[in-house]
């Protein structure tokens, strides 16, 4: 560990920046781009939630299962037929976590030798009057950014804090594969994992107060919750928790539905109930930092929190929880650090995906945010049996929904539910970044039989029965 009392020049960093995760990391090379010195402070594992316990991790476990799918669902070609089992669930975790270890010593742990502007501190950190302090001594810097990222949250349901409850990170930990497991919370975390584990061979119960990913749009959630069906989850929405216990080795859940009790059991249950921001021990509202209800801490457009000289970015600001969210916050957050706060967070052409199967993605406004916004909208459904791609993959599983401002036929956003989706997305993401029409998305050349050229016919869709065009007509 550098010794945070005698930075580079002998007198004071020019940015500390308190969490090591892919924010912190963003904004320290960011800086060092830029000729400043940065003490970059970590504590704990280095890499934050990305590469460690959230998207790498589950990313490969989930394509995992889709390898076990993909052979179990060969027959929807005649002729073919295919067999698929886990043969040693140790052994897959064992290379899930290889691939962690080389992602983070790659692109955090290396880097960090790259960039000789950036020390690296590693200790609890907290502000104090004087500054930043890491193990009792304080860090000289002009300026400073938070970047500690959030963990998963508990919720508020009776008895959780006597049974032992899986996280998003401790669930891709076990040792051995549960014969069943319950699974709270219909979020992105909470699908993803849920449908993984069916996959793997685990007799899954999803539970969720509302619906599926009650952020995306209704046919959407609709759609989704079909196909989980379809894979063997037992998926209960519009209920209430009214307590869970340990019962008979394993773990009993029970809910409220339409006015009557019900007891779910199983295994183990896995807690996928939204994050809560890392602000905890940091000292701020006892330096004038202002928190948000749920410990976030809140900043304006420019990366500023409300204490002068101090910024924030990533998931503890509570704001768009990706992590290339949280990336590209942080670099604007070092930016306006160092540069007079020249530049604006814009989040209005945002992709985002979640990677069940069927996969989601979306980007811009969905209908019910785009007429809240005062919008007069016009909105076109595409399903995917009208797709080239997903008839040739005997895969017509999902749609595709765009939505557009009546008056200018400006595309305002859109969502997809496809096999691939998450790679078609970044299309529309462009199309609204350039403030292009339906009429014009809709004429755009398209490569024929991919999934992208869905969003081709869903923009035609607004005005005529693609149904009765011929192959690349139109």
């Amino acid at each position: 560990m550098v010794d945070c009392c005698t930075p580079p020049s002998g007198g004071r960093y020019d940015l500390a920046v308190i969490g090591a995760g892919s924010a912190g990391f963003s904004a320290a090379i960011t800086a060092a781009e830029q000729g400043a010195s940065v003490a970059l402070i970590g504590h704990g594992t280095i890499g934050g939630t990305c590469v460690n316990v959230g998207c790498v991790p589950s990313k490969t476990m989930i394509r995992a299962a889709e390898a076990l799918h993909g052979a179990h669902t060969a027959s929807r070609f005649p002729g073919l037929a295919g067999e698929a089992q886990v043969t040693d669930w140790q052994a897959l975790v064992a290379a899930k976590d290889d691939l962690v270890e080389s992602l983070r010593q790659g692109k955090y742990i290396n880097l960090l030798s790259a960039w000789p502007g950036i020390s690296y501190l590693d200790g609890a950190a907290r502000l104090s009057p004087d500054g930043i302090a890491v193990n009792g001594q304080t860090v000289p810097a002009g300026k400073a950014i938070i970047t500690t990222g959030a963990a998963p949250a508990k919720p508020d349901i009776p008895g959780i804090d006597d049974v032992p409850w899986l996280t998003s990170t401790t669930a891709l930990e076990l040792t051995a594969l549960p014969r069943s497991l319950i699974v709270i919370g219909g979020g992105y975390v909470g699908c993803e994992l849920a449908q993984m584990f069916a996959r793997m061979g685990t007799a899954v119960t999803l539970v969720t107060r509302s619906h599926l990913l009650p952020e995306a749009e209704p046919e959407v959630s609709e759609a989704l919750t079909g196909y989980l069906r379809d894979d063997g989850l037992a998926v209960r929405g519009g209920l209430a928790y009214r307590r869970i216990v340990q019962a008979n080795g394993g773990i009993a859940l029970t809910v409220e539905i339409d006015g009557r009790e019900e007891t779910l059991t199983a295994e183990q249950v896995l807690v996928a109930a939204g994050r809560t921001p890392n602000t905890r021990g940091l000292d701020l509202p006892e330096n004038d930092v202002q928190l948000g209800n749920n410990g976030a801490i809140p900043i304006d457009e420019r990366m500023r929190t409300s204490k002068p000289s101090l910024y924030a970015a990533g998931d503890v600001t509570g704001r768009d929880q990706f992590v290339y969210m949280a990336a590209y916050g942080a670099k604007l957050a070092a930016h306006n650090a160092l540069n007079g706060d020249s530049r604006v967070y814009d989040n209005t052409a945002m992709p985002w995906v979640v990677f069940t199967d069927p996969q989601v993605a979306g980007v811009g406004l969905s209908e019910a945010a785009a007429r809240d916004a005062g919008y007069d909208v016009k909105t076109s459904v595409l399903s995917l049996d009208q797709v080239p791609r997903a008839l040739a993959a005997r895969d017509t599983r999902g749609l595709i929904k765009l939505v557009a401002d009546a008056e200018t036929d400006r595309l305002l956003g859109g969502q997809i539910l496809a096999p691939e989706g998450a790679d078609s997305i970044q299309t529309l993401a462009l199309a609204l970044k350039t403030g292009m029409t339906a009429k014009a998305l809709g004429e755009t050349i398209f490569p024929y039989l991919t999934t992208v050229e869905g969003l081709k016919l869903a923009a035609q869709t607004f005005d005529k029965d693609v149904a009765m065009l011929s192959c690349c007509a139109g």
